[in-house]
């Protein structure tokens, strides 16, 4: 499974897909596994990541980023400044 993004997201997208009214997560400095249960797409606003999906190739990415990670994607995060995004499922 294949993490996706644009950097930086242009201007265009945020309006068209709403991105401002997704709701907001933040976390601070550490390294957490996670699975998906379902597709997220998110918009980091501030931060910088490192994703590494099980078995693959790590992803860095960070504040302007648009990301999409796959239902099903089991990975480890790693933060390596605070992160906040807008985020939407499905």
């Amino acid at each position: 499974m294949k993490i996706s993004f644009t950097s930086p997201c242009p201007e265009s997208t945020i309006v068209a897909l709403g991105l401002r009214d997704w709701p907001i997560w933040g976390c601070d400095i550490s390294t957490f596994p996670w699975t998906y249960d379902q597709r997220e797409t998110c918009l980091l606003l501030e931060g910088d990541v490192t994703v590494t999906p099980d078995g693959g190739e790590p992803v860095r990415f960070g504040a302007g980023d648009l990301v999409v990670f796959p239902r099903g994607l089991s990975c480890t995060w790693e933060v390596h400044q605070p992160v906040r995004k807008h985020y939407q499922f499905g």
